[in-house]
């Protein structure tokens, strides 16, 4: 290794340890901008699956423009953080009717589509297209943070341009792609938040190595605050039909389905006389209370409750008149696109 450049040695560690992944294997930028958007915020390993799923589903980018919003968010159901597959729909219209199918292919032009920021359009067009524009994510950051000794805080908005600097000057210019995945699965598999310093490669030239810095750096100083809230889910039952209303986009979930919702709510009772005054309905037949759910968002812890209270035709054409529930059967619950808490609620009650 005697010689080599700092993108030489990395791009032999990466061909002789990456990690098989399906996206690694073409040019072709619908796959590796699929594969880019589904792991924002996603373990490779959770997001393989709904991957192989897309590209079965909709096996270009002219099938998922065609699709219906519905079916696109049922595919995705479970990664959470919905507005990256209504931002994958919308720019897949985009591509197909305005760009006559043709994905751009220079950063500044892949940069103005919905949904993409500066990393993912570097790693499209360094991969795609041979553009030599580093990628900066969060392994990024930590990687090249220690290894260069960059103590800028990372929480900042303008330390970007810190690093795009330093790893602009580093990139390979034959190989960009190759050198920015390697960077990312760099970071991800040896310099992770717990790093392997005892396996890496760099370590007699790593600044955080030389001066026990591996866990100072990179430095962040920003905290994002995490806020609860408190559902109480009224799952409104007549006979076999179950009551649910889609999401509007301004909150969390945009475009899903759930049940009626009454938010800091502090007990049962509470619950009961709400919807009684919603509805105007009396003599509501309260069956089950579910024991309370958790579920944890990036920015949002919530708690959630189910009261399951059976109603009448009469009642249900009351209720339906005065919200934007809908009564769907069983099976048709299971075809809506649903977060993955009630996925899990329904999972409870046997409706898998």
């Amino acid at each position: 290794m005697e010689g080599k450049t700092f993108a030489e040695r990395l791009i032999n560690w990466y061909t002789e340890r990456k990690r098989d992944l399906p996206w690694r294997n073409t040019k072709d930028p619908y796959p590796v901008w699929l594969s880019e958007i589904i792991l924002q915020q996603t373990r490779v390993e959770q997001g393989m699956p709904y991957w192989q799923r897309f590209v079965e589903t909709y096996p270009s980018i002219q099938d998922l423009a065609d699709a219906r919003e519905e079916n696109v968010l049922r595919l995705w159901q479970g990664l959470g953080y919905y507005s990256r597959a209504r931002n994958l729909h919308a720019t897949a219209k985009h591509v197909s009717n305005v760009l006559d199918g043709n994905f751009p292919s220079k950063y500044a032009e892949i940069l103005k589509l919905k949904g993409i920021g500066p990393y993912t359009a570097a790693a499209i067009a360094s991969i795609c297209f041979d553009e030599p524009k580093p990628v900066v994510d969060g392994n990024v950051f930590r990687f090249a943070s220690r290894y260069f000794g960059v103590e800028a805080d990372i929480s900042k908005a303008s330390t970007r341009k810190v690093f795009e600097k330093i790893l602009s000057e580093e990139i390979s210019k034959a190989h960009p792609g190759t050198f920015n995945q390697a960077m990312m699965e760099y970071g991800a598999t040896v310099c992770a938040p717990n790093p392997k310093c005892e396996d890496c490669t760099f370590r007699l030239d790593c600044f955080a190595y030389q001066h026990k810095k591996q866990k100072v750096l990179p430095v962040k100083t920003g905290k994002t605050k995490v806020r609860d809230r408190y559902f109480h889910y009224v799952v409104f039952k007549n006979q076999d039909s179950f009551l649910l209303k889609e999401r509007v986009e301004k909150d969390v979930w945009g475009g899903l389905f759930d049940f009626y919702l009454i938010e800091g709510a502090t007990s049962e009772g509470e619950v009961m006389e709400e919807i009684q005054k919603a509805f105007g309905i009396s003599n509501l037949s309260l069956e089950e209370t579910s024991e309370p759910f958790k579920h944890i968002l990036s920015h949002q812890k919530i708690y959630a409750t189910f009261y399951t209270v059976s109603i009448s035709d009469d009642a249900t054409k009351t209720v339906t008149k005065k919200s934007s529930l809908k009564p769907y059967s069983a099976e048709e619950v299971l075809n809506l696109p649903k977060p993955k808490l009630i996925v899990n609620y329904l999972q409870r009650i046997g409706i898998t």
